[in-house]
C-alpha cells in the first residue's frame, strides 16, 4: 500500500510504532522496521551515549528506514540531534513542537521532521516552520492526551496542513487503517498494540495487565505530574490521586532521585524542565518535580515490573487486544484486515 507517508519515509506499509519510553528500543523498533513499519526509538529517557548506541544498535538488525523520538526542550537536544545526523537515522519526530531552526538543521541534513501534535493550530506552526509530515495524536491516545477525539480532530488537521497527516489515538487494526486512510490521513500511529506483541520488552506480568484491562479501565488523571495523562487505572494510580499535597511531593523528590542517578541529569535540569511544563499551568512544586521525572514512574512498570509502584500508560485500545503476535504477524493482519476492508467496500460502491 503507498500512501504519501511511505513515500516519503520509504517504508512498505503506512504504520508507525510510536516512540514509547522505556518501551520502543531497538528490540521493538527493528522488529517494527523488518515488517515493514516505521518504527521509532524513544531516547528521552536515555542518555546521549545510550541513544548512540541504541541508534547503531537498531542498524545492526535492520537495513529499513526507522526514526528517532526526541523532547524538542531537553537541554541537550542539540546533542541528540547530532547523534541523528551522524548515524543517518531517516526520521527524527517530536513529542513537543520543535524550534523553528531545529527544524531546519534536520532538514539540511537530509532527516525527515515529523513532529507529533494534538491541535489544529501546533499543526499550522510546524508545518509553517517547514516540518514535512505531522503525527496528530487524538484524546484516545495513552500518555500524555488532549479532550479531542481522533475522529473530530484529525480531519480538522487534514484540512488545515498540506503536508502528510498521520493519524495516532485509538488505532489498531486495519479497518482503523481504511478508515484513517478515508478521513485523508497518510497512515496511521500505533503506541499501546505495538507495546503488546511479543516484541516488546515489557515484563510478561505487566503485559499481563494490559490485556486483562477493560476498556473502563484505562483512566485519564492529572495526579502524575499535573497534564491529562491517560494510563491504566492500579491503586496506584488511586493513592496519587488521593494523597496531599506534602506526601505527593515527598514521593517526587524520591522518585527525581532515582530517576536522576539513571538518567545523569542534575537538578538544576529536572528542575528546568518541569518549570518548562509548568508554564502557563497551576502546577505544584511536587507535581513540577514528578513532571520533570515521569519517566521514573513509567520505568518501575515497564522496565521492573513493579504494577504497585508505577504507571502504565495506555491507548484506550488496550480494552479491545487480547493477544500478543509478533510485529510481523501484526503487520501482516493489519494489512491483510485493511484489503479485505476495502475489497468490501468497493463491492458496496
Amino acid at each position: 500500500m503507498e500512501t504519501a507517508l511511505t513515500r516519503l519515509v520509504g517504508v512498505r506499509y503506512p504504520l508507525v510504532q510510536t516512540g514509547m519510553g522505556w518501551v520502543a528500543g531497538p528490540r521493538l523498533v527493528s522488529a517494527a522496521a523488518n515488517a515493514g513499519a516505521l518504527g521509532i526509538l524513544a531516547s528521552a529517557t536515555m542518555t546521549v551515549g545510550r541513544l548512540r548506541a541504541a541508534v547503531r544498535e537498531v542498524a545492526s538488525r535492520t537495513d529499513a528506514p526507522f526514526g528517532v523520538n526526541l523532547r524538542a526542550d531537553a537541554g541537550d537536544a542539540a546533542e541528540r540531534v547530532r547523534v541523528i545526523v551522524d548515524e543517518g537515522v531517516r526520521v527524527a519526530s517530536f513529542a513537543l513542537a520543535p524550534s523553528r531552526a531545529l527544524i531546519a538543521r534536520l532538514k539540511d541534513a537530509g532527516v525527515v521532521v515529523i513532529p507529533s501534535v494534538g491541535a489544529r493550530r501546533h499543526a499550522e506552526k510546524v508545518a509553517a516552520w517547514g516540518a514535512d509530515a505531522v503525527i496528530v495524536q487524538g484524546g484516545e491516545g495513552g500518555g500524555h492526551t488532549g479532550s479531542v477525539a481522533t475522529s473530530v480532530l484529525l480531519p480538522q488537521v487534514v484540512d488545515a496542513v498540506g503536508i502528510p497527516v498521520i493519524a495516532a489515538g485509538g488505532f489498531f487494526d486495519g479497518r482503523g487503517l481504511v478508515a484513517a486512510l478515508a478521513y485523508g490521513a497518510a497512515g496511521i500511529a500505533m503506541g499501546t498494540r505495538f507495546l503488546l506483541t511479543s516484541d516488546s520488552t515489557v515484563p510478561r506480568a505487566v503485559l499481563a495487565r494490559y490485556l486483562a484491562a477493560a476498556v473502563h479501565d484505562v483512566t485519564v488523571t492529572t495526579a502524575v505530574d499535573g497534564l491529562p495523562h491517560r494510563m491504566l487505572r492500579t491503586d496506584f494510580v488511586d493513592s496519587l490521586e488521593r494523597a496531599g499535597r506534602a506526601a505527593a511531593l515527598v514521593r517526587a523528590v524520591r522518585a527525581a532521585a532515582g530517576f536522576r542517578r539513571l538518567s545523569g541529569a542534575t537538578w538544576r535540569g529536572m528542575i528546568r524542565d518541569g518549570l518548562a511544563l509548568r508554564h502557563g499551568r497551576d502546577m505544584t512544586w511536587g507535581q513540577v518535580l514528578l513532571a520533570a521525572n515521569t519517566p521514573m514512574l513509567l520505568r518501575s512498570a515497564m522496565v521492573d515490573g513493579r504494577t504497585d509502584l508505577g504507571v502504565m500508560a495506555s491507548g484506550q485500545v488496550a480494552g479491545v487486544i487480547d493477544d500478543l503476535p509478533c510485529c510481523a504477524e501484526l503487520v501482516e493482519r493489519i494489512m491483510r484486515e485493511a484489503a479485505e476492508v476495502r475489497e468490501r467496500l468497493t463491492a458496496v460502491r
